[in-house]
């Protein structure tokens, strides 16, 4: 399942190639203030591909906020954050955000939950 996306002005776009053999995505909400603020909805998953392309990468920045566990791919343009890359393991979640994206275009395919990755308050 493809799923396709990008920041409000289209500088930061990505698809994210979901395994078909898991048809429902977890989203989680995360609770951090940061995410709160962009309204960030994520998920992950090892099996999955994340492709990106930019129209302006001068105009985007990366954030990570004190755990460093996580890129928050922010654009300078429009303040959108569309998608957050990591490579590292988060707790026991196995892969934690290998494959993520912002997920507030998908469906009620995405059973919600509301999650702390261990960042700000």
């Amino acid at each position: 399942m493809l799923i396709i996306g990008k920041c409000h002005c289209g500088n930061i776009a990505f698809t994210l190639d979901w395994p078909e053999d898991q048809p429902v995505i977890p989203a989680r909400a995360c609770n951090c203030s940061f995410c709160i603020k962009h309204g960030g909805v994520w998920t992950s998953n090892p099996r999955a591909k994340l492709s990106v392309e930019l129209q302006r990468p001068d105009l985007v920045s990366k954030y990570a906020f004190g755990t460093e566990t996580a890129a928050f791919h922010v654009c300078t343009r429009c303040g959108t954050v569309p998608i957050v890359t990591s490579n590292c393991r988060i707790r026991r979640r196995g892969r934690g955000l290998a494959a993520g994206a912002a997920m507030q275009e998908l469906d009620r395919r995405c059973p919600m939950a509301s999650f702390c990755f261990g960042g700000s308050p």
